[in-house]
């Protein structure tokens, strides 16, 4: 593949590899896909498959063993401080929420911007407007284990957003939800998606998540399968 990443393309992944146990488990084994500015990917396939690896590595929370990282036109290897990379262009979503319990809702938001620009109250400010902006002018003060699940996934959107980044990473982000709290969720993540031009990487098993994507991408024993399912 050409090793200069096309102009539409927000994120390339090239020939990408990731080992483990000194070479005896692939997570990865040689993948490339370019990820296009506003796009809604979903990486779909069996547990083990490779999905949730992919994501942490475009978001920088693993390093690979083999290939390149493209962030528009910079190479992941180039960047000296990836914590500074990630407060400044990727937000989290994850299944599993990750609160801090000894946090209120509010504060929770706005940890990623610990160190950052700004003032704390513009960020407090800025947290409480996307709260309410999730329906949760009420609960900005309750701590996660006053909350519901759906409750904490939208404290956990909203963290995710409050740094404006331009990816969205969500791993199983309905994956502890029941039916209702999962549309709700999904709901709000294609609207905040259009309104800020957003380019969301969703990791799911559901096909009802999926079938929002603009493109479904299979994954399989650490490489992506030659299927691509184009939905819009």
């Amino acid at each position: 593949m050409n090793s200069t990443p096309h102009s539409d393309a927000i994120v390339r992944v090239e020939n990408l590899v990731l080992h483990f146990d000194d070479g005896k488990t692939k997570a990865l084994d040689g993948v490339d896909i370019e990820i296009r500015e506003g796009e809604f990917l979903a990486l779909v396939g069996p547990s083990g498959c490779g999905k949730s690896s992919l994501l942490n590595l475009i978001g920088t929370l693993d390093s690979p063993t083999a290939g390149q990282i493209y962030f528009r036109a910079r190479r992941y290897s180039t960047i000296r401080n990836f914590s500074l990379f990630r407060r400044d262009h990727i937000g989290f979503i994850f299944q599993a929420f990750h609160l801090i319990p000894t946090l209120s809702a509010l504060d929770n938001v706005v940890v990623p911007t610990i160190g950052g620009p700004g003032s704390v109250n513009d960020h407090k400010e800025r947290g409480k407007g996307l709260l309410s902006r999730l329906g949760l002018s009420d609960r900005m003060n309750h701590f996660p284990n006053k909350m519901s699940g759906g409750e904490r996934q939208r404290v956990a959107i909203a963290r995710s957003l409050i740094n404006n980044p331009s990816v969205l990473l969500a791993d199983e982000p309905t994956g502890s939800l029941d039916s209702t709290n999962a549309a709700q969720v999904l709901d709000l993540i294609a609207e905040i998606r259009k309104e800020k031009a957003l380019t969301v990487i969703i990791v799911t098993h559901d096909s009802t998540v999926s079938s929002r994507a603009d493109r479904v991408v299979h994954m399989r024993d650490g490489k992506l399968d030659d299927r691509q399912d184009a939905l819009t």
